[in-house]
């Protein structure tokens, strides 16, 4: 496989840099400012370094092109297992038949636990369950007690209600009772009252009345209202012709 790669290091490149910066700067300096005289005829200014080692000064990196193979593909082999390493010595020892224990000796007392454990925790499984049937039925007991006195507190409540609404509509009535007892009472009253004050007070309205002339004759109201009036221009009519009768024979006598 080709590969492209550089054989400087990390110094070389830094080196480098370096050098390229200087002469970067000495060449925007020699822009900037001309410092060295113009050289006389036939000669040349050369750019010397001044430093304490040489250094090639190359504005490209170099690059070298190599070549390598790898190695053909291996298929990896599998992973072992893990075994802890020992931290001790191992050790071995001859145990004869019977020299330990003798299990139909040794069982027993293991027998009589296992069977005294079971017996208890089933007497104890029984207690249980007798005890709960126990607390089942003071709760059902106590259930239908309470049933029956929350049904008696409700009915006594319930009539502690009525009696109330039944107080409060009595109360209701003897009001309205008395007032209208007292309504009825002075209304009688009134009515008394009128009637004596009205007794005396029709006659004189009405005479009071008639003598306004709000109470007439139809034909003596027409005489005075029609005739008369009709009579005495006539009469004044009359006379005064017999005036002027009078006053003409006057005038002639004379």
């Amino acid at each position: 496989i080709p590969v492209q790669c550089t054989h400087l290091d990390l110094f070389e490149i830094q080196r480098q840099r370096e050098a390229r910066r200087k002469a970067l700067a000495r060449k925007r300096a020699k822009e900037q400012v001309q410092l060295t005289p113009e050289p006389v005829e036939g000669r040349e200014h050369v750019h010397v370094q001044t430093e304490l080692y040489l250094e090639e000064i190359s504005d490209r990196t170099i690059e070298v092109d190599t070549e390598c193979q790898t190695d053909a593909f291996l298929d990896r082999p599998p992973t072992p297992f893990f075994i802890p390493a020992k931290t001790g010595r191992d050790v071995a020892t001859q145990i004869e038949e019977g020299e330990l224990f003798d299990f139909d000796i040794e069982v027993e007392p293991i027998l009589e636990v296992l069977v005294g454990k079971t017996m208890e925790q089933a007497l104890l499984e029984v207690m249980e369950e007798e005890e709960l049937a126990q607390l089942w039925a003071h709760q059902r007991a106590y259930a239908e007690l309470r049933n029956a006195e929350l049904a008696e507190v409700q009915r006594l409540e319930e009539q502690d209600r009525r009696y109330r609404e039944e107080k409060e509509r009595r109360k209701l009535q003897h009001i309205q009772m008395l007032q209208k007892q007292k309504e009825t009472t002075e209304k009688i009253a009134a009515w008394a009252f009128a009637k004596r004050y009205l007794t005396d007070l029709i006659p004189s309205v009405f005479s009071n009345l008639r003598e306004s002339g709000f109470f007439y004759d139809p034909i003596e109201r027409d005489i005075e209202t029609e005739f008369l009036p009709w009579l005495m221009t006539e009469v004044e009519e009359t006379l005064e012709k017999k005036v002027l009768g009078r006053m003409m024979l006057d005038c002639k006598l004379r």
